[in-house]
């Protein structure tokens, strides 16, 4: 791959962190656990300390409304692994990954999860992006780093305009 691919995906990467930036920056501890409706998934505290996510191995019918906690534990996940696989170690599963709780601690986290993945996206080559990439596909899927570079531009997209959403429509909605 030319290196300019690598550019591409990094310059849109970065466009999607500052959005990501404009909504962390404004979160609230009481935007994290707000229920945008009767049925959702949140993060709830765990029995031995901690917090767990509502999960479902099967996706349900209809698909509750995630919160923002929901949320921000989610793209911790899926980016935590994304980059486990980038740098080629053992992937972590769902369940080793903790959500430090609502407030400054959880945007501190994701800041930690950018960095990060700022320093593998750097390092990688061409040979880098061409090397198949098993996540979050089948490992058979023939797709590679590439793919799995801008998936994660995606999807942090995607969960970084649910984020913002749901922080606008809990600020409309506050009493005067």
């Amino acid at each position: 791959m030319p290196a300019s691919v690598t550019g591409v995906l990094r310059w849109q990467f970065d466009l999607t962190w500052a959005l990501a930036e404009y909504h962390l920056d404004r979160l609230e501890p009481a935007d994290f656990l707000w229920e945008p409706a009767a049925l959702c998934w949140t993060m709830r505290p765990g029995t031995a300390g901690g917090w767990r996510p509502d999960w479902a191995d099967s996706e349900p019918d209809p698909v509750p409304a995630p919160t923002v906690a929901w949320l921000t534990w989610h793209v911790g996940w899926w980016w935590s692994v994304a980059a486990d696989h980038v740098r080629q170690r053992p992937a972590r599963e769902r369940d080793d990954i903790r959500w430090p709780g609502p407030g400054a601690e959880t945007v501190a986290w994701l800041r930690e999860l950018r960095t990060e993945w700022t320093d593998a996206l750097d390092g990688l080559t061409g040979d880098d992006l061409d090397r198949p990439a098993a996540y979050p596909w089948p490992a058979d899927a023939g797709l590679t780093v590439a793919h799995l570079v801008a998936w994660v531009n995606a999807e942090l997209m995607k969960n970084v305009a649910e984020i913002g959403q749901l922080r606008l429509l809990r600020a409309a909605g506050r009493p005067v």
